[in-house]
């Protein structure tokens, strides 16, 4: 068996409120993996392939101090069949391949050699790697030439070029047994010192009496603002969790067109959307519509080729008498970028912009 980019659809992005990172899903097992730091703070996240769609996920074990999370999403995924490596520690120089999405950009595909099969970094051992991680890489896989994953990526690690880390597929394997003492499937907490999962906030492991870090159990508390942003998004019909993609930011499909929601310099709130590719016929009668008002509250503009539309409000009435109508005009948006892309292609020519998402 060798490498082959059929393994590419296994690795899914993962999203929360205080950003992004990869994951990789084993089928023979119904779960998919990623680091802890990746999902901390969160019980429920958004997993997204590579074709855009989004899926509910929760998070059913975390290990923070080995730095692994185990996460479980209702529905069937077609996807290969990943294949861990059990056969003991890579080699030096050994040909190795990091998969992911670095700083939430789409997928990509870094190659490197293994430095050192065996690197102690903080009482722990690593594979190190001189193959390109960097944020976002975090919880995806490292994949061995033969297309066996041998460890699962972690960019804590950061402060020196051409240096990458990953925890030993053994660690994972470890964990996986105590997922037996998991069959409902609820969030916990690997106990440090005994390994037995805890599924309530306490300060004491049942088991051994070893301490535990109640702060594992919180939820990230969310600001005012993204109460405001999730309430409008939760009353048009989509799940706020599988809108999050980073601290007070949302991006996520209505129909065909990418909506972003997200606070601009603490003082306002931002919706656009991407909707179409400048067009290249009937340009005179299409910048006199771009310069109408008609769409108002919203603006139709043009950026380095592309039409966007926007809605913009101060924070400030978020949290005045005009609530209510932003709230509205925040819910009427996502309807309105989906509207106006098909509007703009069909009327003068301008066809989606390569952020949509089409069927």
């Amino acid at each position: 068996m060798s490498y082959h980019s059929d393994i590419n659809k296994a690795i899914f992005k993962v999203n929360t409120s205080n950003g992004s990172g990869t994951c990789f899903y084993l089928k023979d097992r119904g779960i998919f993996v990623t680091n802890h730091h990746v999902v901390a703070g969160s019980k429920e996240v958004a997993l997204e392939d590579h074709s855009l769609n989004r899926y509910f996920a929760k998070v059913v074990q975390i290990n923070p101090e080995a730095d692994i999370a185990i996460l479980k999403a209702d529905g069937e995924f077609d996807t290969p069949h990943l294949q861990m490596e059990t056969a003991g520690l890579p080699q030096s120089r050994d040909q190795v391949f990091v998969l992911g999405y670095p700083f939430g950009m789409p997928f990509t595909v870094t190659e490197g050699i293994v430095s050192a099969p065996k690197q102690l970094m903080e009482g722990r051992y690593y594979i190190q790697t001189d193959a390109a991680v960097n944020p976002g890489n975090s919880g995806g896989p490292v994949v061995s030439a033969n297309g066996n994953v041998i460890g699962i990526t972690t960019s804590k690690f950061n402060n020196a070029d051409n240096v990458g880390f990953a925890i030993p597929i053994e660690s994972l394997m470890i964990d996986l047994t105590s997922l037996e003492q998991n069959a409902q499937h609820n969030f916990s907490l690997k106990c440090n010192s005994c390994g037995t999962l805890v599924f309530e906030k306490k300060e004491y492991c049942d088991n051994c009496g070893g301490n535990i870090d109640m702060n594992h159990f919180k939820d990230s508390t969310p600001t005012e603002i993204e109460k405001f942003c999730e309430e409008a998004i939760k009353d048009f019909g989509i799940n706020p969790v599988l809108a999050r993609t980073g601290y007070e930011f949302w991006e996520f499909h209505k129909g065909s067109s990418m909506i972003r929601i997200f606070i601009y310099n603490n003082n306002y709130l931002y919706c656009t959307s991407p909707i179409n590719n400048l067009p290249t016929q009937k340009l005179e009668d299409f910048y006199k519509y771009i310069l109408s008002d008609t769409n108002s509250p919203y603006q139709l503009g043009i950026y380095e080729n592309k039409v966007y539309i926007s809605y913009r409000e101060h924070i400030s009435a978020v949290f005045g008498p005009r609530r209510n109508e932003v709230k509205q005009n925040v819910m009427n948006f996502l309807q309105k970028a989906d509207d106006m892309d098909d509007y703009l292609r069909i009327e003068y020519g301008a066809e989606h912009s390569n952020f949509a998402k089409l069927t």
